[in-house]
């Protein structure tokens, strides 16, 4: 981005791998300073190393983002570290173990996915939105899905956790835009990342062929998009949904 964002500062949660990992190191190529946080030590840890190899300042934060005091203590400690939170990616997120129509869903199951896909955005927006006013400025992107504009099928929790991502977004970026603080979504479809990993082969052959173009999202795709987003090229977009899809909503 032309050098537009070197030593600022970002947070990414779910940064210990997949998506939020690919994050986190695309900001360190744009040379901004990056605070990882994810319930997995050894990931986040292992993240923060690739970061510092990378010569940007790195921090690690164990937080489940369910958990609002954890949460709030997660931004204070950011903002400590670094004196300002330019951008923010809420990226941590879980999926259905297993697929099943909603009228075999549990209850318990549905609680897990909102709790960490849905609470958990809300209360990072909620505490990372407070640091950015107070400063004048700031960017926040949300890691939403495809299955946040359109439904998935089999996936009645996830698709709501989605939904409701898109409308938190829509709604904050609406009560932040006076306030210098844009906020975003990226939309993808199905991405290669561990969280895809477990699937038996015949389903990510299907999952495959619903993308025209004929393979899966790359992490690393994702976070360009962030990127684009965070930088000043975007300055005059808030209240999106960025989609990545391969075409797969054009069927």
């Amino acid at each position: 981005m032309a050098g537009t964002m070197k030593g600022k500062n970002a947070l990414v949660t779910g940064g210990g791998s997949g998506i939020g990992r690919a994050v986190g190191l695309a900001f360190a190529d744009e040379g901004v300073n990056v605070a990882v946080a994810d319930v997995d030590e050894s990931g986040g840890k292992e993240s923060v190393r690739l970061l510092e190899q990378a010569g940007v300042n790195a921090l690690f934060i164990q937080c489940d983002v369910s958990k609002g005091g954890e949460v709030k203590e997660m931004v204070k400690k950011v903002a400590k570290q670094f004196e300002r939170l330019d951008y923010a990616c809420n990226s941590a997120g879980i999926h259905n173990d297993l697929p099943g129509s909603l009228a075999d869903v549990e209850q318990e199951d549905w609680d897990r996915i909102i709790a960490v896909n849905l609470t958990g955005v809300f209360l990072c927006m909620k505490y990372e939105i407070r640091q950015m006013v107070n400063q004048g400025s700031g960017v926040i992107v949300n890691i939403a899905s495809l299955g946040g504009l359109l439904a998935e099928p089999g996936s009645p929790a996830y698709t709501a956790s989605k939904h409701g991502v898109m409308g938190l977004t829509k709604v904050a970026a609406l009560e932040c835009a006076r306030d210098g603080v844009r906020i975003n979504a990226v939309c993808p479809a199905v991405v290669e990342t561990p969280m895809l990993a477990p699937a038996p082969e015949e389903v990510k052959q299907y999952l495959k062929s619903l993308h025209p173009i004929g393979r899966f999202g790359k992490p690393e795709e994702v976070a360009a998009a962030v990127m684009y987003l965070c930088s000043d090229l975007a300055g005059f977009t808030t209240g999106t949904g960025l989609v990545l899809d391969g075409g797969a909503s054009v069927v």
